[in-house]
Formats: structure tokens, C-alpha cells, sequence
């Protein structure tokens, strides 16, 4: 269920009301009994959870293998030899 948020137009009272998707939005602030006027969230942010989600997270070494077997890149390809002309490292 959705947590909605609302708005009191008399006493400017902000608060959240978790409900149902299929109930009708509220009408009296319970604070002041003004009307209140739901307002449009940002909604929940996206939880994943279990691994292979973040770059962080560490993957089998068989999966790596694999990888860069498909991927036909050898380790010795995949080093950053960066040197400038006269042999010297940047």
C-alpha cells in the first residue's frame, strides 16, 4: 500500500497517510479539520536487494573467467601501459 502525502489549506499542516490505492483521498486535516489537498510525491525510491547490483558487489571468479573469455580479452590486453615518447610514464 502507498503512503500519500497531504496538505492542510488552513493551517498549511503537512502529513503522510498510508492507504490503500483504491481509497478516496482524505478530506479533513486531523489537526484543524480544514481541507486538506493531496500532493503529488516523488514516490518510493527502488530497493534491490540479493548481489550483483552494484559495482561494489564481488562476482565468482568462474564469472569472470567466463566473461572475459567471451568477451576475448586477455589479461595482459586489458593492462593501461600509458608512456609518452621518450619512454618516460605520464
Amino acid at each position: 500500500m502507498p503512503t500519500y502525502e497531504y496538505e492542510c489549506s488552513l493551517c498549511n499542516h503537512r502529513f503522510e497517510q498510508f492507504q490503500s490505492i483504491k481509497d478516496n483521498p482524505l478530506k479533513k486535516c486531523p489537526k484543524c479539520g480544514g481541507k486538506v489537498e493531496r500532493l503529488l510525491g516523488a514516490g518510493a525510491g527502488l530497493l534491490f536487494k540479493g548481489s550483483g547490483f552494484y559495482i561494489t558487489d564481488n562476482r565468482s571468479s568462474e564469472y569472470r573467467k567466463q566473461a572475459k573469455s567471451e568477451a576475448g580479452v586477455s589479461p595482459a590486453k586489458t593492462e593501461n601501459k600509458s608512456t609518452t615518447s621518450e619512454g618516460g610514464k605520464k
